[in-house]
């Protein structure tokens, strides 16, 4: 049973401390599958897949004191670190509809995307449910562009992949 499901919008414009943990254990992955489940519904996991999931992504949740607020996956990097294929790395973060809008998401993009790096990304990918405008505007505001929408067998909304556009002011690793 997740930790905490109710609504906190007493929140102003303050930076909001977290609780970022990785998932460990059976309650937490309950909590990050609670979060995975509301925000995609079309793709419902059991504690069983998520368990699975655990094993090849780092999985992580968020609470604002004991109240659950949202959850993040860091897919580790893919391909080699070579110049003809970067070392690409899927971030995604997840946060509870009524407590979006409060800094939660900029704090846990952050946080995956510092794993991310220290896990050798040499680039950032996402991907958000298309009927998620929040999610799809959070990426944008971001940097993301996307790459492709697409829809899986027996689905009925797209999924869309995005890209983090390379930043021109950023120093050059050579």
């Amino acid at each position: 049973m997740p930790t905490s499901h109710n609504s906190h919008n007493s929140h102003d414009s303050q930076t909001i401390e977290l609780r970022i943990e990785r998932a460990d254990g059976d309650a937490m992955l309950e909590d990050w599958r609670y979060v995975h489940n509301l925000i995609i519904p079309t793709d419902p996991l059991s504690l069983d897949a998520v368990r699975e999931r655990s094993g090849r992504n780092h999985l992580a949740v968020a609470y604002l004191g004991e109240l659950l607020v949202g959850c993040s996956t860091v897919r580790p990097p893919t391909g080699e670190a070579a110049a003809d294929e970067a070392a690409t790395a899927t971030v995604i973060a997840r946060v509870l509809p009524a407590l979006r809008r409060h800094g939660i998401g900029e704090q846990l993009y952050n946080h995956g995307l510092a794993q991310a790096r220290t896990l050798g990304a040499t680039v950032i990918e996402t991907v958000v449910l298309e009927s998620n405008a929040d999610g799809l505007r959070f990426a944008e505001h971001h940097g993301f562009v996307e790459l492709e929408r697409y829809l899986l067998p027996g689905d009925s909304i797209r999924y869309v992949d995005l890209r983090l556009a390379a930043n021109p002011t950023a120093p050059h690793r050579g």
